[in-house]
């Protein structure tokens, strides 16, 4: 008799990268809503055009590896980089901005180094501070939040849309009248013409902690990680270490001079502290695999974020921060390696 046999492994693992990946996208929808409800729908042609941008690298790639096309371009990796990378891009950008960050993502942040599974770098992270360099002006035009009193126009979808695709407005609509600076933006321009953070606090684009509208596009960055956190997608650690981290030297400097820093709400409700807790320096890729190197990943990058936001010539200092810590994962991973069972310590 003769019975049915399998190639090992029989054993399947009950998730896959599909799976998971979609549950990040799934769990980045609501912060994503609130940042078309606060800042128009520029984030989702940004979104398109990274999309996009990112499958004919992606495929390019894979073709010239020899590797099979259709496996890795429904494996939802692409989908997740152009998402984060669409996150931290303004609402009004040009379309090769957003594509010639995405096309370094994919091709040289990811697949340079083997592609899935073997990026040393945040591909997202990667593309990003690319273009931050690259195209410094394309990364200022902001425009304000909708929360209802501001003296600012508003761009529409067809004023968004023609920008997005020519990289001006139409006509009679300036970017001066549409764009305004971040919070991080008027909080480093005022301390350094020695306003106090009282003062720098009466701008309107300021709510309770952080900025306004991005106070709300944080929290549900932040309910989207705890699902994460409990669907077992990420632990936590990292992100526990990135906010500890930064709300640490935050807190101790605002204790020592709260005229001229920050508080620590405001650090942790601007700019890209909430993503890149949960969904950036979350990568399993880039990223330490033992609990105890994630504690020291994190937390590294928690306190480069605050000091490059301190005393960096950027706003924001999260990408640089993770990237920097990137480098460091394998002497992390070094340093907290177990001990080998039966070997003395």
């Amino acid at each position: 008799m003769r019975f049915e046999t399998s190639a090992p492994p029989q054993w399947r693992s009950p998730t896959s990268v599909g799976a998971v990946m979609r549950t990040v996208l799934y769990a980045l929808a609501p912060a994503l809503l609130a940042h078309v409800w606060f800042f128009g729908i520029g984030i989702l042609l940004n979104v398109a055009i990274a999309l996009v941008a990112g499958l004919v690298t992606e495929a390019a790639c894979l073709r010239a590896a020899g590797k099979p096309q259709a496996t890795f371009l429904a494996d939802g990796s692409t989908a997740v980089t152009a998402v984060l990378l669409a996150f931290c891009l303004p609402p009004l950008c040009p379309w090769w901005v957003t594509a010639t960050g995405m096309a370094f993502a994919i091709g040289v942040a990811k697949h340079a180094y083997g592609g899935l599974g073997y990026n040393v770098f945040n591909p997202a992270m990667a593309g990003y501070v690319l273009v931050l360099v690259s195209f410094p002006a394309a990364m200022t035009v902001w425009p304000a939040p909708d929360i209802g009193d501001l003296d600012y126009v508003r761009p529409n979808a067809a004023a968004t849309l023609h920008y997005g695709l020519t990289g001006s407005l139409p006509d009679g609509l300036g970017v001066d009248a549409i764009a305004r600076s971040t919070t991080l933006d008027s909080a480093k321009e005022g301390l350094g013409r020695m306003q106090t953070m009282d003062e720098i606090r009466s701008n309107p684009v300021f709510g309770d902690f952080g900025g306004a509208g991005w106070e709300w596009i944080g929290n549900f960055v932040a309910i989207g990680g705890f699902a994460l956190l409990m669907l077992g997608v990420i632990r936590w650690h990292t992100p526990a270490a990135v906010l500890g981290g930064l709300l640490t030297m935050a807190t101790l400097a605002w204790l020592l001079d709260p005229d001229t820093h920050p508080s620590p709400g405001f650090h942790l409700f601007s700019g890209g502290a909430m993503l890149g807790a949960f969904f950036v320096a979350t990568d399993p890729v880039s990223s330490p695999t033992t609990a105890r190197g994630r504690l020291i990943y994190g937390g590294g990058i928690g306190v480069l974020t605050y000091l490059i936001r301190t005393f960096g010539s950027y706003p924001d200092g999260v990408a640089f921060a993770v990237l920097l810590m990137n480098l460091a994962v394998p002497l992390i991973e070094r340093w907290t390696r177990p001990r080998v069972y039966g070997r003395p310590a």
